[in-house]
C-alpha cells in the first residue's frame, strides 16, 4: 500500500488549495483515510477523515473551510481547503490502515502566510 500526497504550497490568508491523496494497493471503497497536519514544534493533528461509507469528520477549527471528498474511480482522496489561516500552516499527511496496519503519505508542505 502506498499514498501520494500532494497539492500543497504557499498561499496568502484568505486563499484556498486543494491537497490529493493518490493510494494504490487497496481500494478506497475498504478504507477509510485521514488528513493529518503537524505545525512546525506541534504534535500531528488529525484533521478531518472519510471513511469507507462516505461519511465524513473534521476537526472543529475546519469545519466550513475544509472538504474531505474521494474519488474512488481514480482511488484518489482530496481536500480541499478555503478560507486558509496561518495557523492552518503546516505539513499535510495522509493516512490509512489496512489490514491493522498504518500507512502514511510522504506530506506536503501547506504554509499560509502574506
Amino acid at each position: 500500500v502506498q499514498l501520494q500526497a500532494s497539492g500543497g504550497g504557499l498561499v496568502q490568508p484568505g486563499g484556498s488549495l486543494k491537497l490529493s491523496c493518490a493510494v494504490s494497493g487497496t481500494s478506497l471503497s475498504r478504507n477509510a483515510v485521514d488528513w493529518y497536519r503537524q505545525a512546525p514544534g506541534k504534535q500531528p493533528e488529525l484533521v478531518a477523515f472519510i471513511t469507507s461509507g462516505g461519511r465524513t469528520e473534521y476537526v472543529e477549527s475546519a469545519k466550513g473551510r475544509f472538504t474531505i471528498s474521494r474519488d474512488n474511480t481514480k482511488n484518489t482522496v482530496y481536500l480541499q481547503m478555503r478560507r486558509l489561516k496561518p495557523e492552518d500552516t503546516g505539513v499535510y499527511y495522509c493516512h490509512l490502515v489496512n489490514n491493522a496496519t498504518p500507512y502514511w503519505g510522504q506530506g506536503t508542505q501547506v504554509t499560509v502566510s502574506s
